[in-house]
């Protein structure tokens, strides 16, 4: 049950697979998942979206979202409108911003 103030996270509708490689740009609205890899821009500008890049999961471009969930790497600058999270095997190299961080013991930010 969730508790006074509580949102419920918007779900996860998209995915790019483990083994894919997209070149290009990706917009996406309410949630996406990465397990391959992009190059280019991932980007939703709604708040309420949430973007996770799983470990085996890597971006080379900009990120931007609401909700950011990294346990694998991205070479880039990050901006996460609401909550920033590093898992403990998440590799950054590039400039972040975000509005509240959870940085887990083993992530790495170069930046």
């Amino acid at each position: 049950m969730l508790g006074l103030g509580k949102k419920k996270p918007p779900p996860i509708r998209s995915l790019v697979c483990e083994g894919s490689v997209v070149q290009g740009n990706i917009r996406f609205v309410e949630g996406l998942r990465i397990d391959g890899e992009v190059q280019g821009e991932v980007t939703c500008e709604d708040e309420r979206s949430i973007l996770v890049i799983s470990e085996n999961g890597r971006v080379i471009g900009k990120v931007k979202a609401g909700h950011v969930i990294i346990s694998g790497e991205v070479r880039g600058p990050i901006h996460a409108s609401e909550l920033l999270e590093l898992q403990p095997k998440a590799r950054v190299v590039g400039d972040v911003r975000y509005e509240l961080l959870e940085m887990h013991q083993g992530a790495v930010v170069e930046g």
